[in-house]
This record gives C-alpha cells, sequence and structure tokens, in this order.
C-alpha cells in the first residue's frame, strides 16, 4: 500500500508540473514546445501598421551578466528570438558599440547582434525585428553615428532596415530590423511610452500591478490610432528605493509574470481583443511570450 501511495503522489506532482505555465524562466537553456511555430508573424495582415499589433519583448535584452543587481533575462539573443521576442531593448556605449547594462559590460556588442538578427531573418523572412538602441556611456554621442556607419557599410542590413520617422506596415518590413528612437538616438519610428520618470522603482508587487494596468490600458487606447506604436514595462527594481535589494529584477518578474500571464488572458477575452504595442518584460516564460502573441489576432 505504501508503495501505491507513492507511485500516486509521484504522478500527481507530475500532473501538477504539466499544469502549470511557464511564465517566468531563469534558465538559459531553451526549451521549445514540440508545435512551437518560430515565425508567428506569418499570419499577419500585410497592410497592417505595426502600431496596431501587440509584441513581445525583452527590457535589456541582453542584460545577462552581472548577478542579482544587473541581471534581466537569461536567454541568449538568439534564444530569445526563437521563443517569438521580437523587440529588443539595447543599452549601446560609444565604445565599440558595446552593450552594456549600468557599469558592466554584457560580452557583445551591437555589430554581434546585427549579424545574429540578420541571421534569424535570412530564414525566417516573414518576421519583423525591432530594435531600441539607447545611448550609455562611455562616448554615447558617437552611438547614432557608429550605428548609420554599420548600416552604410552592410549592404545586406542597409537594404534591410527601416530608419524612417514612420509607421511602416507590416508588409514593408517583413525580412526587417526597424530601429526604434530613444532619446539622443534619432533613427527609426517613434514610440508612445506608457511608463513615467520612476515608474521602473518598485517597492509594492501590488502597486506595480496596478501601474502596469493603467500602462496597458493607455497603450490599448493609443493603439486604436495606430499613430504610434507603444511600449510598456512588466519590468523592474527595488534598488534605488527605501527596498534596497529585497526586489531585484529576477524576484519582481517571478511574482509579476504570474500576474501578467492572468491578466492578459482576462484580457484576450475582451471583444474586440485589444492590443497594446510592445511589451517589455524581464525573464519572460514560454507561455507567457505564447500569450502575448495571442493577440495577434486582434481587431
Amino acid at each position: 500500500m505504501g508503495v501505491h501511495w507513492k507511485i500516486l503522489c509521484f504522478l500527481m506532482l507530475l500532473l501538477h508540473k504539466s499544469s502549470q505555465q511557464e511564465v517566468f524562466n531563469d534558465k538559459n537553456t531553451l526549451n521549445l514546445p514540440a508545435n512551437d511555430k518560430i515565425g508567428w508573424m506569418e499570419t499577419l495582415d500585410d497592410d497592417k501598421l505595426i502600431s496596431t499589433l501587440t509584441i513581445p519583448g525583452t527590457h535589456d535584452a541582453l542584460a545577462l551578466y552581472g548577478g542579482p543587481f544587473a541581471k534581466c533575462q537569461a536567454w541568449s539573443l538568439e534564444d530569445q528570438l526563437k521563443a517569438g521576442i521580437r523587440y529588443f531593448d539595447l543599452r549601446v556605449s560609444g565604445i565599440e558599440l558595446i552593450i552594456m547594462h549600468g557599469w558592466i559590460y554584457q560580452g557583445t556588442s551591437l555589430s554581434k547582434v546585427l549579424a545574429t538578427v540578420k541571421t534569424f531573418l535570412t530564414q525566417f523572412r516573414t518576421e519583423v525585428v525591432l530594435l531600441r538602441v539607447k545611448p550609455v556611456f562611455l562616448m554615447k554621442k558617437k552611438v547614432q553615428d557608429l550605428v548609420e556607419k554599420i548600416i552604410r557599410n552592410d549592404i545586406w542590413i542597409s537594404e534591410h532596415s527601416w530608419v524612417k520617422e514612420s509607421i511602416p506596415k507590416i508588409g514593408e518590413v517583413r525580412g526587417k530590423i526597424v530601429f526604434v528612437q530613444k532619446n539622443t538616438f534619432k533613427l527609426g519610428i517613434k514610440l508612445f511610452e506608457t511608463d513615467k520618470k520612476g515608474d521602473h522603482e518598485v517597492t509594492k508587487v501590488k502597486d506595480k500591478e496596478k501601474k502596469i494596468t493603467q500602462h496597458l490600458n493607455e497603450a490599448a487606447d493609443q493603439c486604436k490610432t495606430g499613430s504610434a506604436l507603444s511600449l510598456s514595462y512588466s519590468s523592474g527594481t527595488s534598488l534605488g528605493t527605501w527596498k534596497l535589494v529585497f526586489l531585484l529584477p529576477k524576484k519582481l518578474a517571478k511574482e509579476i509574470n504570474p500576474w501578467l500571464y492572468g491578466h492578459l488572458k482576462t484580457e484576450l477575452g475582451k471583444k474586440p481583443k485589444p492590443c497594446f504595442g510592445i511589451i517589455a518584460m524581464d525573464f519572460p516564460g514560454i507561455d507567457l511570450i505564447q500569450m502575448v502573441i495571442k493577440f495577434k489576432k486582434a481587431t
């Protein structure tokens, strides 16, 4: 009887694990479901403006190093692309266009990022990849000139990049990189940012949930006009607040991501489905990314 009971408990544990949603991920190995479709943008209407879509993105997309204070993601750029992420927030220094998070070098450069994206888009030509370049120290005033030089000198990148301010239709940018403006970086489309100064500072998870809800509502209103692509963040940190190190990016994401999944699931049931623009996340799991992608058929 004891053996039977142990077997039953084991089966129940397996069932519980299989029923859990993978909304948070801090493992560096990507395990895609067998039925996962990497080229998820294939079915999008070519005539749709990209500002009328809901797009999964990552905040500080290549912040893979620096411990709990700096690390915001677990997957490499290549794996994030395969997992469905289509917007990448990059902090780029004027020194060799290296990728940074704060003072921490992230072991790669924008040139390597572009090479990886080029490989991906050559294989998955229905997809669109949005890159937001935020110039950071040192020599951040050099960033735009260096990026423009790369675009001029690389025929593929020159032919497969959208650097205009106007919002393109999907059909205009399939297989291309869409650059996004950020303050001193003036290449690409402008964003309607829902986050205000200081919104990334978090002392209470519930307060962050309320802010995300508010931001997504603002994004949904903006999406109806299609005049600009919205950007909202689910990420945050307690660093710099009285909470100090008690809600660093990973810990916050572990609590926020399940809530965000549930919130989006509720929103998905509305008719017509809303659109939210870009949702930039920390440590998203496959199921959370797929939940964002499900809004692609919003009308």
